[in-house]
């Protein structure tokens, strides 16, 4: 490259180059955002390994819930028992995991988040093609549990809110009454004409 064309193409890459700095401190933040909050722990996820992934495993689990969708609290309650019935495989383990998560039964969250974490540990063959499901509700199972818990601390919030808007109107109303009860006093201050 003759030297002409090397200064016309630097040139056309100043901009650029001013930028790098922007941009590696973009990269930073956007490696930090992706922290979880302290006080409160990620789910646990072991590394990606080079392990086949068969998506056709997954699209059983899709239907079932869709099935779970459109049964009643009975029905998921009687399901939940004849899962607790079935010998433990990944499979399973995830309509298990599918079934504590749904909001029209008794949900236990926390408990679908230890059958998932146990399915992701897992490295038989039928587990790591459930793996990309597992990680998904994780992940989702995660976010509602802390969604809960900042819920249910504005709700004790409000409810102390509440409580004190309700003591201080008594303490006005108090107020006002004793105002009321306090006779009028004639203007004795009042010069006569």
């Amino acid at each position: 490259m003759d030297p002409r064309q090397l200064n016309s193409a630097m040139k056309t890459n100043r901009p650029l180059l001013r930028r790098w700095p922007l941009l590696a401190l973009t990269g930073l933040l956007t490696a930090c955002a992706a922290l979880p909050p302290e006080g409160e722990q990620a789910p646990v996820i072991p590394p990606a390994t080079a392990i086949q992934v068969n998506e056709m495993a997954m699209l059983p689990l899709l239907g079932y819930y869709h099935l779970l969708q459109r049964m009643t609290p009975g029905e998921l309650t009687r399901e939940r028992q004849t899962l607790a019935r079935l010998p433990s495989s990944p499979s399973v383990q995830l309509r298990q995991a599918l079934l504590y998560g749904m909001p029209r039964a008794t949900t236990d969250l926390a408990r679908a988040q230890t059958i998932l974490e146990a399915v992701l540990r897992s490295n038989a063959p039928e587990a790591a093609s459930l793996h990309p499901l597992a990680k998904l509700l994780a992940t989702q199972y995660q976010e509602r549990l802390r969604s809960e818990t900042q819920n249910e601390r504005l709700s004790q919030q409000l409810k102390e809110t509440q409580r004190k808007r309700d003591e201080l109107q008594e303490k006005i109303d108090a107020l006002t009454d004793i105002e009321r009860s306090i006779p009028i006093r004639p203007n004795a201050d009042k010069p006569a004409f």
